[in-house]
């Protein structure tokens, strides 16, 4: 699996998981909806997709020696 196809799936997969979690859980999709209407709330949503992203690609890496 090459590089390309491999981020192409992963971010695939991202966008499957968030839209699944809005469909299970309608809060999260209001949540995002008001923080795309309210700019205040907007850098909290920008601050947890970090984190999300973070902890899923981020952590698991190993350092490089």
């Amino acid at each position: 699996m090459n590089p390309r196809l491999r981020a192409t799936l992963q971010l695939t997969v991202l966008v499957v998981v968030l839209g699944l979690l809005f469909w299970l859980f309608p809060a999260a999709f209001a949540f995002a909806e008001m923080a795309a209407r309210e700019l205040r709330y907007l850098w909290w949503m920008v601050l947890l997709v970090a984190l999300a992203i973070w902890l899923i690609w981020g952590v698991s890496r190993r350092p490089k020696k």
